[in-house]
């Protein structure tokens, strides 16, 4: 047993000041004022003065401290998970850029073995999200040309049949749904259990419209790499804040989309509609000026993103800890809503029902930030897994 005492606990409705939580095992068992006697504790931590908020889930993250999603080497992902935990992160989605068959079957088997055998210092991987093959050429942005195909090649169709081979280890496909054949690509994932995501796109409102009914249901980093929301021809962003079924990932990073804009989309679809993601990189967490890659070529930060060698804007250079900052001091949110944005929407969002919130019975999936916001520790399923107290 674990007793976390003395903190401001932000639950759902606000924040519970001081209280302690009480962790069996993976579970937290109860959430109860500090004066109440938690009994004999295996450990017992004093957190006066500190928060505890839900751990972050990152739906869209191509990694971090240097290592890309793509990178070879059987630790690769192990390296970002246990990297993400020192940001707050307890649950990710490792994200792909476009690449070849033989580059997907290889990361997807790797979020295979770690799904079976987590990193114990580590973040929990839920499954990779495929910035796929499938997008637009128009609106690729730092995808790399090389490997985007239309849904008609034989290209696709290996890269179809390893998503379907790999089914287990696949969370999210982001595709552009203006792309021939794209409607009933869209129905048959959604048929497997694949969580469809539009993006990369410059569908017509129409078009948009037509996957939503198909069964898309998640929209790729809302207002980036599509058409701007305009008064009379509303496209892929309009249809996207018209459809409360779709939720929609916003990076918040304070580079990708300015905060009146994500105050606009949350007025549009409330909390529970909006997930905020880092989309970050390799070079999450360097310092200004420093180089990593992004499947395979070259990053570099510089005004707080990422960049390609030929100007273009390749991600963020964003932590989740940081966008939980952004949200609260920039945004203008609440503690408890930027916690819905971070943790519980896109927990709810891929299924994770027992986590993404602080409450009796969930997955004790926790992150200690001190005054400022800064991650002080990180729980996983109940294991402290990052401490800098």
């Amino acid at each position: 047993m674990i007793v976390l005492a003395g903190a401001d606990v932000v639950l759902a409705e606000g924040i519970r000041s001081p209280a302690s939580l009480i962790i069996e095992r993976d579970r937290i068992v109860d959430v109860v004022p500090s004066s109440t006697g938690a009994g004999a504790a295996a450990q017992h931590h004093d957190l006066s003065r500190y928060f505890v908020v839900p751990g972050f889930v990152d739906v869209h993250v191509h990694g971090v401290a240097g290592t890309d999603v793509l990178d070879e080497g059987s630790d690769t992902l192990t390296r970002i998970a246990v990297g993400l935990a020192r940001y707050g992160v307890t649950a990710f989605c490792p994200t792909t850029v476009a690449c070849s068959a033989e580059a997907l079957d290889r990361t997807l088997q790797s979020v295979r073995r770690l799904k079976e055998h987590p990193a114990p210092d580590g973040a929990q991987v839920i499954g990779a999200h495929l910035e796929s093959n499938f997008i637009n050429p128009e609106y690729k942005g730092a995808q790399p040309a090389d490997y985007l195909y239309q849904f008609s090649s034989g290209d696709a169709d290996a890269i179809l049949r390893e998503v379907s081979r790999s089914r287990q280890s696949v969370s999210i496909v982001t595709l552009a749904p203006e792309l021939d054949g794209a409607l009933n690509v869209i129905r048959s994932l959604v048929e497997t259990g694949v969580r469809v995501s539009l993006g990369h796109s410059g569908a017509s409102f129409e078009t948009a419209e037509a996957a939503i009914d198909a069964g898309a249901r998640h929209a790729t980093h809302l207002f980036n790499r599509m058409p701007p929301l305009h008064h009379r021809d509303p496209g892929l962003a309009g249809a996207v804040l018209n459809r409360h079924e779709v939720t929609a990932e916003i990076i918040c990073d304070g580079v990708h989309v300015s905060s009146p804009m994500i105050r606009i989309a949350m007025a549009a679809k409330g909390a529970d509609g909006i997930m905020a993601i880092t989309d970050g990189t390799a070079a999450s967490g360097l310092a200004e000026g420093g180089i990593a890659a992004l499947g395979g070529r070259r990053i570099c930060v510089r005004d707080s993103a990422a960049w390609l060698d030929d100007g273009t804007l390749a991600g963020s250079a964003a932590t989740m800890d940081r966008v939980f900052r952004f949200l609260v001091h920039r945004v203008g949110l609440s503690l408890s809503e930027a916690s819905r944005l971070c943790s519980t929407t896109p927990a709810a969002a891929l299924g994770l029902h027992d986590r993404g919130a602080i409450m009796k019975g969930a997955v004790a999936d926790l992150v200690v930030l001190d005054q400022e916001l800064a991650v002080k520790q990180t729980y996983v399923s109940g294991r402290l897994v990052y401490s800098a107290i």
